[in-house]
This record gives structure tokens, C-alpha cells and sequence, in this order.
């Protein structure tokens, strides 16, 4: 009995026709009833009443076809594991980043792709968060990075990294005074933001829990934020990892934000069913090499991803 065997029978079953199911699997029909005769032969029994029209499996056939399914099933994830393994650091990788992630990891992940993986042919692009997940549903995109939670039972999320949010400030506002800044400090005065377009938006009469900061960026880039407020004052959100790419004369516009303390996770999203661990852990790692290792404790692990 053999692989081929099975799957002979397999598409009789499918087909309900032998000269159907010959076409299917690249034979003539004489061949195909050779094949199973032999199989039947050896095993001493009838898989298909040939009586029946259309053609149909006996009861003991019924059995030793679904069990043939369940053979061929396995077959085919051995085929895959081993085929995975070899092309696991081979081929292709899309990742789609939301716009303020991207000039903090797209230069290393391009740096640690090609020093360690070659083979590998990465590419990235920005995308909104709603983009990115649309596009891992239909599997146009192998990978997100955006900030969590996701909430989609469709998708696997692993996070990577937390940060903090600071205010980058005018030196033409009050609150550049201050040694820190705080909630209401920002919420009581107009904030530059990109979202639907660059604009300024007044906070003042919007109470708490109402404002989450990761939504001040959506769409937008940090940098150019950075470069409204130089020149037309007021203040901006940023996020913690942008700190070491601005001017180190721009640093000093920096001011924590306390009470409270605003911060994201940034996660690497999947979709439920993906199976190239090894790219996934690829990933990862290339992430906790460009990101200071402060903000991953107790965030990424990768021994429990596919339990």
C-alpha cells in the first residue's frame, strides 16, 4: 500500500467517478482501477461498489477512506514542518508598521535582516492601524507592528515593548518652565496632533478617559510635530523611543508626564494561523536588538508563542 494508493482512492470518493477522478490525478482510467485493485487486493477487501452509480465506497471502504484522509493530513504537515524549516529563513517578509514605529525600528530591522538573514527579502511598510489588520486578515501582509491591544480574535499578538509618552514643549509656553507636566497641563491648552490632517486640538473641555495618547498620532509623523511646534509654538506628544532621533538641541523641549504616566505596548501582530515560527522568533529578536532593553523586561518571550 502506498501514499499514492490513498490518495487514489481519496479522489474517487471526491470525484464519485473513476474516470473523473483518473483526470484529476494524471492517469487514464485503466491505470487508476489497476491501482486500486491491487490495494484492495492486498488488503482483502472492496473499497467501491463499481455496481453503484455514481460510484460509491462499501463500508469497510467508507472507513479505510477517512482513515486514508487522516494519513494524507499528516503526510502533509510533516511536508510542511520540513519545508518551513528549510525556507524558514528564506523568502519573502512583508511587515506593515504604524507611522510612529517605523523610523524607530525600520532602519535596524533593515541592518539585522541583512547582516544575520540574507536569504531573507524583507520589506516594510507604513500603514494605518485599521490598514494593517485588514491586510493580515487577507493575508496581503505577513506581519504588524502596531500598538495594542488588538482585540481580534482572528489575530495572535506579541508584545514587544512598553513606552512612555513625554511632551515636547515651545520655549515659548509656560509649561516649559516646568520640570515635569502634568495631565491637566496638556489637556487645558491645544495640543498639535496629526490625525485626519495636521491641526491643533483643544482639550480643555474633554474629561479624563476620553483621550487616549496613542490616537494623537494616527497617520502622522513625530518629526514633522516636532518641527510645527518650532516654528508656531504650543506643544506635542511624543513617544519615549523618538527621544534619541531628535536634535540633542531639541532634547531640551523634553518634559516627562506625570500623573499619570502615559504609556503604549507596542505588539507584533499575526494572523491566528501562521506557522513560520522561526521568521516570527527572527523578528523578535531583531526588535530587542534595536530597542534599549529598559523597555522589553518582562514583554517578549518567545518559548510560549505557539503553545
Amino acid at each position: 500500500m502506498t501514499l499514492q494508493q490513498l490518495r487514489y482512492i481519496v479522489a474517487i470518493d471526491d470525484y464519485r467517478h473513476f474516470g473523473k477522478a483518473a483526470e484529476a490525478c494524471g492517469l487514464t482510467q485503466s491505470t487508476l482501477s489497476l491501482m486500486v485493485k491491487k490495494m484492495e487486493d492486498e488488503l482483502d477487501v472492496r473499497i467501491f461498489d463499481r455496481d453503484a452509480h455514481p460510484v460509491e465506497p462499501t463500508a469497510i471502504g467508507r472507513k479505510i477512506i477517512d482513515q486514508a484522509k487522516v494519513v494524507l493530513y499528516n503526510v502533509g504537515q510533516i511536508s510542511e514542518m520540513t519545508r518551513t524549516e528549510k525556507e524558514a529563513l528564506s523568502g519573502s517578509l512583508m511587515i506593515a508598521l504604524i507611522s510612529t514605529v517605523s523610523p524607530v525600528l525600520i532602519p535596524g530591522l533593515f541592518k539585522y535582516f541583512g547582516d544575520r538573514y540574507p536569504a531573507i527579502s524583507l520589506q516594510m511598510e507604513e500603514m494605518l492601524t485599521g490598514t494593517i489588520k485588514e491586510k493580515l486578515k487577507r493575508a496581503e501582509v505577513d506581519m504588524g507592528i502596531l500598538t495594542g491591544p488588538v482585540e481580534d480574535a482572528d489575530l495572535l499578538e506579541i508584545p514587544l515593548y512598553h513606552e512612555s509618552f513625554l511632551a515636547y514643549v515651545s520655549p515659548d509656553n509656560p509649561a516649559y518652565s516646568q520640570e515635569n507636566i502634568r495631565r491637566e497641563d496638556i489637556f487645558g491648552q491645544p495640543v498639535w496632533i496629526i490625525r485626519d490632517g495636521l491641526r491643533q486640538l483643544d482639550f480643555s473641555d474633554i474629561k479624563d478617559g476620553n483621550v487616549t495618547y496613542d490616537r494623537f498620532f494616527e497617520g502622522g509623523r513625530v518629526g514633522i510635530l516636532i518641527q510645527v511646534v518650532n516654528y508656531n509654538g504650543g506643544l506635542t506628544i511624543i513617544p519615549e523611543t523618538h527621544t534619541e532621533l531628535i536634535l540633542f538641541s531639541q532634547q531640551r523641549c523634553l518634559r516627562p508626564i506625570v500623573d499619570p504616566v502615559p504609556r503604549r505596548t507596542i505588539s507584533l501582530v499575526v494572523r491566528s494561523d501562521y506557522i513560520h515560527e522561526a521568521k516570527l522568533n527572527a523578528v523578535i529578536d531583531a526588535v530587542k536588538h534595536v530597542i534599549p532593553g529598559r523597555l522589553l523586561d518582562n514583554v517578549v518571550r518567545k518559548d510560549r508563542l505557539f503553545l
